[in-house]
């Protein structure tokens, strides 16, 4: 629509500040020093809403970090849509790999980088302007609800009660989620689904102390090469993850969804270049798409132990250290998964140690159907906007509370993403490219008009 178009590009600059100045807030909703940028941040987003057009915004309160509701309902017999999103980050170290200060936004060749400038302040602030462009020139033809909450980072732990106790007040037609990526603006895709999450933390202890590795290296365990040993023993030759049961439960996807995901371009010698690897990784019988979409996968996120400052010291370690992530597909359930993994570490561990592994966070796999109304509008919008039907997708990543807002809200959830996954999501240097913020704010006004109209 013309008069979307213009008033945009009147105020694209204004909506790019914006933007910026969310970016400088350091919501790290992991680390507890940043309590009170998150308090900062939540209270800029009620802001931003409000001045939107939302009529009522209000910061609830929780046992951690706050949740944003935000709504403009124009006549409760129409449609609602309800967009949901994040405004909690990423911890940013590594620090020194940043090329600028993580919460000081620059734009270099197009591309903002910041902490969250992708994931996921940029993306759901497309929301908020695509509201403030529907308003202003009186095109709204639906209800429009925001949840914006501050620990999708960190497994969102109190999002559960606050959707079961607020149910009436998230009630809706569909939820619109842009925390997602497409293959490209040239390119277009839609995710259908994402993986679920299991994260575990494992702890092995040998020795009751530090000792001193010249007078007891050789006869007693080193609990890091133990440890080390038992990760090492998770993948078999061909990258099959070796936990029993592990597969029991994982949907097969269908020939047919595999040959619709082999339609999607992929460069294999751009992709090495680009990650700057000589090859690639991966269970076999698979292709590189397939492992990050449609199998299941097991990863360690992080090891430590023993003397790790500087210069050298001889220590033989009474502990070391491991996180541990499994991404999960459609039918795995994730607390059968962290139990199968727990135990497994503990059933494979020596005699010499002891193993202790706790739960991070973790959540379910979720799909959305492509015939559903949601999903045509969606694709029907980026058509309209990218001159293209996108290609449909898995994503690789979680978002854990997908599962559970279907269960208590009894609606499907449709993935509306413009970031990259060269976008450097949880890295340094995150990017999110102006020219894909600018082009989902001018693509959701089109889902809302779709979604009306088809509903």
């Amino acid at each position: 629509m013309q008069a979307w178009k213009d008033y945009q590009e009147k105020n694209k600059d204004r909506f790019l500040e914006e933007l910026l100045e969310l970016l400088r807030i350091p919501s790290i909703s992991a680390k507890s020093e940043h309590k009170a940028d998150m308090l900062k941040c939540a209270e800029a987003v009620k802001d931003r809403l409000l001045k939107a057009g939302a009529d009522k915004v209000e910061i609830f309160e929780t046992e951690g970090h706050p949740v944003v509701y935000g709504e403009k309902i124009i006549d409760s017999a129409k449609p609602t849509v309800l967009v949901y999103g994040h405004y909690d980050v990423q911890p940013a170290e590594p620090l020194d790999l940043w090329k600028s200060g993580p919460f000081e936004p620059v734009i270099i060749d197009g591309k903002i980088f910041a902490r969250g400038s992708c994931d996921d302040k940029g993306q759901f602030y497309m929301h908020v302007k695509a509201l403030e462009i529907l308003t202003q020139t009186g095109t709204l033809n639906n209800n429009v609800k925001f949840i914006i909450e501050g620990e999708e980072e960190v497994g969102s732990p109190n999002l559960a009660k606050f959707v079961s106790t607020h149910k009436e007040l998230l009630k809706s037609d569909v939820i619109l989620i842009s925390d997602t990526a497409l293959i490209s603006l040239d390119t277009p895709s839609l995710d259908i689904g994402v993986r679920g999450l299991s994260y575990i933390e494992v702890e092995v202890t040998g020795p009751n102390r530090d000792l001193h590795s010249g007078v007891y290296g050789g006869a007693v365990a080193n609990p890091i090469t133990i440890l080390a040993k038992m990760i090492a023993s998770l993948h078999d030759e061909n990258n099959h993850i070796t936990i029993p049961g592990f597969y029991d439960d994982v949907a097969v996807a269908t020939d047919e969804e595999r040959k619709l995901m082999a339609q999607a371009p992929f460069d294999e010698e751009e992709y090495k270049k680009d990650l700057g690897v000589k090859e690639l990784w991966g269970e076999k019988g698979f292709s590189t798409n397939e492992r990050t979409g449609i199998r299941p996968t097991l990863e360690l996120n992080g090891i430590w132990g023993g003397y790790t400052g500087e210069g050298a010291k001889t220590v033989l370690p009474s502990k070391a250290f491991a996180k541990i992530s499994a991404r999960l597909v459609p039918d795995q359930g994730s607390d059968k998964i962290t139990s199968l993994l727990i135990s497994h570490l503990e059933k494979i561990a020596p005699p010499n140690v002891t193993v202790k592994a706790s739960l991070h966070h973790g959540g379910e796999a979720y799909m959305t159907p492509i015939d559903s109304i949601g999903y045509k509008a969606a694709s029907k919008a980026m058509e309209a906007t990218l001159g293209k039907a996108p290609i449909p997708v898995r994503g690789g990543g979680s978002i854990p509370i997908c599962a559970l807002f279907e269960k208590e809200l009894g609606v499907k959830i449709v993935f509306l993403g413009f970031g990259l996954d060269s976008d450097n999501l949880h890295s340094p240097n995150e990017k999110f490219n102006v020219e894909n913020f600018y082009k989902g704010i001018e693509t959701i006004p089109y889902f809302h008009q779709y979604f009306t109209e088809m509903s």
